[in-house]
């Protein structure tokens, strides 16, 4: 996982604001316009564009122009990396879980 670290960390920014957890979310859904997307935040459209160009420099979408109406699509398999990566921590933590388990509630764990 050490390698995706660096696409990782970009994913993750990507996520921690809201406005573009809401944008990943609506996307969800299916492929929608940029104004169609601003509509629902109370910003200027060149201050969504910067979330837009955001999510997109991170791979979580991907836009296409036709005309002047511009497309945003989510690119679920970024997603993975995230769901990959919480995995990995889940095992880990589990595993150190159990341990803990078995050491308050196994008398042979906790002799010397």
């Amino acid at each position: 996982m050490a390698q995706f670290s660096a696409q990782l960390d970009g994913v993750l920014l990507a996520l921690a604001d809201p406005t573009r957890r809401a944008v990943v979310r609506r996307l969800g859904h299916g492929p929608t316009s940029v104004g169609d997307l601003a509509r629902d935040f109370p910003m200027t459209l060149p201050s969504f564009m910067k979330h837009v160009r955001t999510l997109e420099s991170n791979g979580l979408i991907h836009t296409t122009k036709s005309g002047r109406v511009r497309t945003c699509v989510l690119n679920r398999e970024r997603l993975a990396l995230v769901d990959d990566w919480l995995a990995e921590q889940r095992r880990i933590w589990q595993e150190r879980t159990d341990r803990l388990e078995r050491f308050v509630t196994d008398p042979q764990e906790n002799r010397p």
